[in-house]
């Protein structure tokens, strides 16, 4: 290609590709628009790529949505913020399409373009763009301009704001439902730019109609905007407007209205203050947590702890726990375990004697339900109970419940028991713990389950680390070992497992004792399984032991094995005797 066209070289790929049948080669040109952009120079892609990408009139969403990302960060390829306007027709014209996430991004890169473009260029261009978008003749282009107006507001002139409060006031009800939903869902952010003196009177006026509104869809957006409007509120006015808004919705006819009130109560709290949440959410609260809807009750029960840190205990004892007491024996086990997630969280709130009185025997009817899920919940915050009514007591009451779950029949159920053991030793300490689960650890290590059988080898590494060596020594070691000739191969392969786990913590000598000789003892194992992770684990025992017992002992095992029938026995033996010369050369 000779030089004098390189310039129009760019433009003309780019229009046939963007011609092309195939999407991939339009959608590659689009992603490529920034290389052509500086190809083309500042002012020729001012005046000509905007202007074809303006009328190009793609079909495919793809293309759009790639076309609408690019543009947003287009303003340095126009020649910076004074050009900036020329962005703007492409992208009005992409807000008005049909498929809503391509308006979305037109709308997002919109918002990033002006909020870097200057005030008159904003008075000049982008307000007149927001004005025609809202009075659009299709509900696309009115749902974008709603997404606008916190951009456009702020730097109009005073003539100019009245004139858009008015249009958002319309917007807020228009005939399509589409349009309301949009302008409810933007409500926060406009108000967020509107002088305080019209909050009350133009904001809150719109607010009251879309809390009103016939479709449950803007209603539950409206809920929304209750928490983003408390905040820009002073106290006594979030009382006297919001706060009446939301006791209503909490009995809204519609679940999802209910259930959206139920998931953001907490916010509404924060905007109202305590005395009101004392007198007028608690009941709300209440009202939510017995809702006929499983969906409003489970939103309603995983915010139990949250909403009781607000209130006093008292209040918390006498509102809130009865409807606790009825959730946890809830018909529908989703809201049992949403509940069960939270509960614990509601000891170190309501204090020892509440917790002792009223909530263990919450506790102990969830580690018993049958969904295993809720039991999970339980098991997993155990400690925060732990805090509050100290270990003697969670010992007797919940300990039974915890042996029990060990052997449930749900194999995530006893890993979750296993993952709590650590901790749960921690908390119980050494004599305690060799009492009661001791035993069942080393049933674990026999489970039917590999993930099991895989956590509890784990699991006794890390009680080793709690207990210390000596204790290991006495409590686990012997178990273990005594386990290597079980008849099955899977129950040996654990056992090699939990051998090369507990070789770092035991130390050298105990290694070398104990550990080493059985492991040297499967190397004559009948299974090639067995005998390839045998020489895994004596490669795992190299840097533990000391440089003569690798000579003496590892050495003249892995090349035995390194001679093996099986292909796989003999690559790991390999490997093993690779690291051992690999640790002589280094040394």
């Amino acid at each position: 290609m000779a030089m004098v066209d390189e310039p129009l070289y760019p433009i003309a790929v780019l229009i046939d590709e963007l011609k092309n049948d195939d999407i991939q080669l339009r959608l590659n040109s689009i992603r490529r628009l920034s290389t052509i952009a500086r190809a083309l120079g500042e002012e020729r892609t001012r005046k000509e790529l905007i202007p074809f990408l303006s009328e190009n009139n793609d079909d495919d969403d793809e293309v759009l949505l790639a076309m609408a990302e690019e543009l947003g960060v287009f303003i340095p390829y126009v020649g910076g913020v004074e050009h900036a306007h020329v962005l703007l027709p492409p992208l009005e014209t992409l807000c008005t399409v049909e498929e809503t996430c391509v308006r979305d991004k037109a709308v997002e890169s919109l918002c990033r373009i002006g909020s870097q473009m200057r005030e008159s260029d904003l008075v000049d261009w982008f307000v007149p763009l927001v004005k025609r978008l809202a009075a659009g003749e299709w509900f696309t282009a009115r749902v974008s301009a709603c997404g606008l107006f916190h951009i456009a507001y702020s730097s109009a002139p005073e003539m100019l704001k009245a004139e858009l409060r008015s249009i958002y006031s319309q917007l807020c009800q228009d005939d399509m439902p589409m349009v309301r939903r949009s302008a409810a869902s933007n409500l926060g952010k406009f108000a967020a730019t509107v002088e305080s003196a019209y909050l009350k009177s133009d904001i809150m006026s719109i607010f009251d109609d879309l809390t009103q509104d016939d479709q449950d869809s803007v209603r539950l957006l409206a809920v929304e905007g209750c928490a983003a409007l408390g905040k820009l509120l002073e106290p006594q006015d979030c009382v006297a407007h919001i706060l009446p808004v939301i006791v209503n919705f909490s009995q809204d006819k519609s679940w999802r209205v209910r259930y959206m009130v139920a998931n953001q109560l907490y916010e509404l709290c924060e905007a109202v203050g305590p005395e009101p949440t004392r007198t007028d959410l608690v009941p709300a609260y209440v009202r939510l947590l017995r809702d006929n809807e499983a969906e409003v009750r489970i939103a309603a029960a995983g915010k139990v702890t949250k909403f009781c840190r607000i209130l006093s205990p008292e209040l918390a004892i006498q509102h809130i726990l009865p409807c606790v007491k009825e959730l946890s024996s809830d018909s529908s086990q989703h809201v049992r375990s949403a509940l069960a997630s939270v509960i614990m969280g509601m000891a170190p709130v309501l204090g020892k004697d509440a917790t002792i009185e009223h909530l263990l025997p919450i506790f102990l009817s969830l580690l018993k339900d049958e969904f295993p899920d809720v039991r999970l919940n339980i098991i997993s915050k155990l400690d925060q109970v732990n805090q509050v009514i100290g270990i003697d007591l969670l010992s007797q009451s919940l300990l039974p419940a915890i042996v029990e779950l060990a052997e449930d029949r749900h194999w995530r159920v006893r890993l979750a028991i296993i993952e709590y053991i650590p901790l749960l030793a921690s908390q119980l300490g050494i004599g305690f713990f060799d009492d009661k689960l001791g035993a069942l650890c080393m049933q674990w290590l026999q489970d039917k389950v590999y993930s099991i059988r895989d956590a509890a080898a784990n699991n006794l590494k890390r009680l080793a680390e709690e207990f210390g060596p000596e204790w290991a020594m006495q409590h686990i070691i012997p178990q273990v070992l005594d386990m290597t000739t079980s008849p099955h191969y899977l129950y040996r392969m654990t056992i090699l497992r939990a051998i090369s786990l507990l070789a770092p913590v035991m130390g050298s000598e105990i290694t070398c004792s104990k550990l080493l000789p059985v492991v040297v003892t499967a190397t004559k194992d009948r299974v090639p399984n067995i005998k390839f992770n045998v020489a895994k684990v004596l490669q795992s025992l190299i840097p533990i032991v000391d440089h003569s017992v690798v000579e003496k002992t590892i050495r003249p095992s892995l090349v035995e094995l390194a001679e093996d029938p099986d292909v796989d026995v003999r690559f790991y033996a390999n490997q093993a005797l690779q690291s051992i010369d690999n640790v002589m050369m280094s040394g």
